[in-house]
């Protein structure tokens, strides 16, 4: 049984996450995307290297594409951490582009970047061709004049509609005989490619394009135990056994995401059990509870459905 003082801090009476107990600085398993604990998968840095090689070219466009889960966001966090360290590029990250039209996009577009629209313009009625002058305008002069370079991410690209693609599309037309005004990196999942595949005028200028995949048995592994270290474990032993990262990666298919929920789970249940170590027992106890609660759930829903069914069967 868990001795309830290893994580009670006596002098302020505040109770300690279940990482301060087993000698964390922080949260090794956090879902957020913390740059700090991106792990350089061989894929996520190329994907890296090669964003920054054509951010730095001005070359337009780049699209990354990744089932839910594989770490795109994590990528475009590192990504901004790395733009942030450059004194002479401007960027700006959209991370719900569920824009309803082309007016609401550039507007929105020309707020995140501080640009001076006239002051008579209307922006319940705006004129879309006056809108584009002054975006045109303003990117001509950061990056001709201030040699700046302009960039705008896009995390959940597959939200975007086609007239914003399209408007996209037309934003690249800003350019001149060396280089794109505006560089554009657009994160999504695979359904982005179904809609991007037949506008061939938008396909054509994907300057780099990069699917994620789910990492394999050994990276699962080196995952886990970077960002173990990386949160400030110092124990002799590894926290995870080999047989108990197989038992996590057979779970999770190598998808970071789920692999970060299964663990931080698992170190819960190891401080519950005052274990010193995660081992293959524990992982298929903690998988079995959530399978538990996922066929819970199920019957659940499907209970509720019947009964309402049931109950407008009888309305009628």
């Amino acid at each position: 049984m868990l001795d309830i003082k290893r994580i009670k801090n006596n002098e302020s009476g505040k109770m300690l996450g279940y990482y301060s107990v087993l000698g964390f600085d922080k949260e090794p398993f956090a879902t957020s995307p913390d740059p700090e604990f991106f792990y350089h998968t061989r894929e996520h840095d190329l994907a890296l290297t090669n964003l920054l090689i054509e951010l730095r070219l001005r070359r337009g466009l780049s699209v990354i594409f990744g089932d839910v889960g594989t770490g795109k966001t994590t990528l475009s966090r590192k990504l901004l951490h790395e733009l942030n360290k450059r004194g002479d590029m401007i960027f700006h990250m959209i991370l719900d582009p569920s824009f309803t039209g082309q007016d609401q996009f550039l507007v929105s577009l020309a707020r995140n970047f501080n640009i001076d629209l006239p002051k008579d313009v209307d922006l319940k009625n705006v004129d879309i061709l006056e809108l584009r002058d002054t975006i045109e305008a303003f990117l001509l002069q950061k990056t001709l004049e201030e040699k700046r370079t302009i960039i705008l991410l896009i995390d959940e690209a597959q939200k975007l509609d086609l007239t914003t693609l399209e408007t996209l599309r037309i934003l690249l037309n800003f350019e001149t005989n060396e280089q794109k005004l505006i560089q554009l990196v657009l994160l999504g999942q695979l359904e982005l490619y179904s809609k991007v595949v037949h506008m061939n005028n938008f396909v054509d200028r994907i300057s780099f394009k990069f699917t994620l995949n789910p990492l394999d048995v050994k990276e699962t592994g080196e995952l886990i135990n970077f960002r173990v270290k990386k949160a400030g474990y110092k124990g002799e032993k590894e926290l995870f056994t080999n047989e108990a990262i197989s038992a996590v990666y057979n779970y999770t298919k190598g998808y970071p995401r789920k692999i970060n929920m299964l663990c931080h789970k698992c170190l819960k249940e190891v401080v519950m059990r005052d274990q010193a170590a995660i081992d293959v027992k524990i992982v298929e106890d903690v998988i079995q509870k959530e399978q538990q609660w996922l066929t819970a759930t199920k019957n659940s829903t499907e209970s509720l459905t019947n009964i309402q069914e049931i109950n407008l069967t009888e309305n009628n």
